[in-house]
C-alpha cells in the first residue's frame, strides 16, 4: 500500500510542508480544524497541486503512515492517537532534515528561551559578510523544509523548544543553546522536560556552543567534550568573551591556551544591552565554527538591523523614554530588558504560561519606580510585587480590549519622572489581548505618539 503522511494545521510550516511533499509524488492529507478565509485559501491552493485538505474535527486519515505536526503538543489528541497507533510523528524542521539532497547546506542551529531571532539574525550577517550565501530559516523566516531546497553555502536555523522535540536525527554543523528558563511549561509539562527538548540540539552536533553563564545552557553541555563556552567575562581557553570593550575569541585559534583574537568591540553591538552581548557572543562562536573570519564578524554586527519590538526606543517625552520591548514573552526575558535600565516604570502583564514572577521581581525591584499591569495574568504580577516591592505604586489596568493599552501609556507617565524609563517589558504571551506581540508593542507605540502630540 501506498505510503500516506498526514500533516497536522494550515499554517505557514504546514503549508510548506504539504506542498515539499506533493512535489515528490507523496501521498498528503492536511488536516485543519478551522476555517477562515486565509486558511480557504491555502486549502484551495494545495488542492491545486493534489493534496487533500480536511477542514473541520479532526482525525487520523485512515492509512497514514506518517504524521507531521508543526508544533502540536505530545497529548494533543491527534497527535496521541497517532503515537497510540503507531505512526511516525515529526516534526518540519526533521523531515527538511531528511529531504535535503545529496550536497546538502550545512546547518548552523541555535535555540534559547530567549534571543533566538536576534542571535540568528546576528549570525546570518555574519555569514553574509564573509561571503556566504545564508539564510535565517527555522522559528524565523523561510520554513526549513523550502530552504533546504535552494542553493545556500549555510543556513542559520533557529529552533524552538516545540521543533526540537520532534526533531530525532538532526546533525548540525554546529548548534549553540542561549540559555535556558521556565518557558512553555504548559506545553511540555515540566522544566526538565523543556530543557531536554532544548539539549536535543547538541545531540549530533560537530560544535557545541553553550552560555558558560547559563547554569542550564552549561549543563546541557557537558557531556560533550570539547564545547565552547561563551560569556560576558573574561574568556579562558576554548571560549569566547569580553575583555574590557572588545569581544574576544579564546576558542577558534591556532592555540587557545596562549592565543586569543579580537571580533569587534561593544560599539559594535546594536542594541548593547548585556543580554544582546550574549547574543552576539554566541552569533560570532557559531561564525567561527563555519570559519568566518574576524573581520567578517564585526562587519556582521554592524550590518545587523535589530528586529522590531525589542529594547526599541519610541519617543521621549518630558524627559521620560518610553522603551518597547513586546517580545519578552516571559520572565526570562523580561529580566534581561529590566537589567538594562536603572529606574523604570514597568508595564507588563499577559498570559504567564505557568511560569513564576517571583524572581523576576525581586531582582528588578531596585530599579522599579512604577508598576502598570494588564492582561489575563497581572494579579500575579501585582502580588509578586507587594511582596517583594511593596513600596512600588502598582496601578492594575482592567479590561481586554487593545484600547487598554491608551489607559496604561497615561498611568505609566504619571508615575514617571524625568530620567525614568517606561519600559513596555509583559513577561508574558500576548494573546490574550492582542493577535501577537508585535500587534502589543504597536499599540504601546501608538499610544505614546498620542501622548506625545498631547504634551
Amino acid at each position: 500500500m501506498t505510503s500516506l503522511t498526514c500533516v497536522a494545521g494550515l499554517g505557514v510550516s504546514g503549508t510548506a510542508v504539504a506542498r515539499a511533499l506533493a512535489a515528490r509524488g507523496e501521498r498528503v492529507v492536511v488536516v485543519e480544524s478551522g476555517e477562515g478565509e486565509r486558511r480557504l485559501a491555502a486549502a484551495a491552493e494545495l488542492s491545486g497541486r493534489g493534496v487533500e485538505v480536511r477542514l473541520g474535527p479532526l482525525s487520523l486519515p485512515e492509512g497514514t503512515t506518517r504524521l507531521v505536526t508543526t508544533g502540536w503538543a505530545p497529548h494533543h489528541p491527534l497527535i496521541a492517537a497517532a503515537l497510540a497507533a503507531g505512526v511516525e510523528v515529526v516534526g518540519e524542521v526533521e523531515l527538511a532534515w531528511r529531504l535535503r539532497p545529496a550536497e546538502p547546506a550545512p546547518w548552523l542551529a541555535l535555540t534559547g528561551t530567549n534571543g533566538k531571532t536576534t542571535a540568528v539574525r546576528m549570525l546570518t550577517s555574519m555569514l553574509t559578510a564573509a561571503g556566504h550565501k545564508a539564510a535565517a530559516v527555522g522559528n524565523v523566516g523561510v520554513p526549513v523544509v523550502e530552504a533546504v531546497r535552494e542553493p545556500y553555502d549555510v543556513l542559520a536555523v533557529e529552533l524552538s523548544s516545540f521543533q526540537l522535540h520532534w526533531s530525532a536525527t538532526l546533525a548540525p554543523r554546529a548548534a549553540a543553546v542561549l540559555n535556558v528558563a521556565p518557558d512553555h511549561l504548559d506545553w511540555h509539562g515540566s522544566m526538565e522536560a523543556y530543557a531536554q527538548a532544548k539539549g536535543r540540539v547538541f545531540e549530533r552536533a560537530c560544535t557545541v556552543v553553550h552560555n558558560a553563564d547559563d547554569p542550564e545552557s552549561t549543563r546541557l553541555a557537558r557531556p560533550y567534550p570539547g564545547a565552547v563556552g561563551f560569556t560576558l567575562r573574561a574568556p579562558g581557553p576554548g571560549q569566547v568573551g569580553l575583555v574590557e570593550d572588545l569581544l574576544v575569541d579564546r576558542a577558534f585559534v591556532p592555540d587557545p591556551a596562549t592565543a586569543a583574537e579580537e571580533l569587534a568591540t561593544l560599539a559594535d553591538v546594536r542594541p548593547l544591552a548585556p543580554h544582546n552581548v550574549a547574543n552576539a557572543l554566541a552569533a560570532a562562536a557559531l561564525a567561527r565554527a563555519f570559519g568566518v573570519p574576524p573581520e567578517a564578524v564585526r562587519q556582521g554586527l554592524r550590518d545587523f538591523t535589530p528586529d522590531p519590538h525589542r529594547l526599541a526606543h519610541v519617543a521621549e517625552v518630558a524627559g521620560v523614554t518610553y522603551v518597547d520591548d513586546s517580545k519578552a514573552t516571559n520572565p526570562h526575558a523580561a529580566a534581561a530588558a529590566l537589567a538594562s535600565y536603572p529606574s523604570i516604570v514597568w508595564v507588563a502583564g499577559g498570559q504567564l504560561k505557568g511560569a513564576d514572577v517571583t524572581e523576576l521581581v525581586e531582582r528588578a525591584a531596585p530599579r522599579l519606580r512604577g508598576a502598570v499591569l494588564l492582561g489575563a495574568d497581572r494579579a500575579r504580577i501585582a502580588e509578586a510585587l507587594a511582596r517583594h516591592a511593596p513600596n512600588v505604586p502598582v496601578v492594575d489596568i482592567e479590561g481586554q480590549d487593545t484600547g487598554v493599552m491608551d489607559r496604561v501609556v497615561t498611568e505609566a507617565s504619571r508615575l514617571a519622572s524625568p530620567g525614568d524609563t517606561v519600559l513596555l517589558s509583559p513577561a508574558g504571551a500576548s494573546l490574550d489581548m492582542f493577535p501577537n506581540y508585535p500587534a502589543r508593542g504597536e499599540a504601546f507605540a501608538r499610544a505614546v505618539r498620542a501622548l506625545e502630540a498631547d504634551t
